[in-house]
């Protein structure tokens, strides 16, 4: 049996009425938060996900429907996938982080390079072109490899490649 509040937020939810979102938090946010902290232990992770939750509560209101799942279940499943998207999304961040200790980029040394061709602009104009704009994108406008790779539609493999045969040229005028 629905309670008259549940049926009071479903209709506030179909009509897009903001005193949804509201009766929501008021009633289900402390049960939502709790299912959010089964899957995140960071209390502060946790009520960014609870944000988020109640953001997506709002998005899809008008798609809940009644005779498929009670309010809370519907609820309880879009705080949960959200929980569960926050630590994949972490998982792969970490794993698509550059780890300093492994790149051999942070391992050259000035008394490694020629100081007298030091001008890297100079030579970077004596690369093929495709090398040229993804050493700049990377070096000179600061862009990650994904950043690169989205904002020029190439590939990230590509980027990858490229980064490493333009090195590679670089390194032939500094260390003939």
């Amino acid at each position: 049996m629905i309670s008259a509040i549940e049926k009071e937020i479903v209709a506030l939810l179909q009509n897009s009425d903001k005193k949804a979102i509201t009766l929501l938090y008021t009633n289900y946010a402390d049960a939502l938060l709790g299912v959010v902290k089964k899957v995140i232990a960071d209390d502060e992770t946790a009520q960014d996900v609870l944000q988020e939750t109640f953001v997506k509560i709002w998005r899809y209101a008008k798609k809940y429907d009644a005779n498929k799942a009670k309010l809370f279940t519907w609820l309880y499943r879009i705080a949960y996938n959200t929980a569960l998207d926050k630590i994949r999304s972490q998982k792969n961040k970490i794993k698509h982080e550059v780890q300093m200790e492994t790149s051999s980029v942070y391992k050259v040394t000035s008394n490694q390079l020629n100081q007298d061709v030091i001008d890297i602009k100079k030579h970077l104009n004596n690369l093929d072109n495709k090398y040229q704009i993804v050493i700049n994108a990377l070096y000179f406008e600061g862009m990650t490899q994904q950043e690169a790779s989205d904002e020029l539609e190439i590939p990230l493999g590509t980027i990858k490649s490229r980064l490493k045969i333009g090195l590679r040229e670089l390194k032939k005028i500094y260390n003939p």
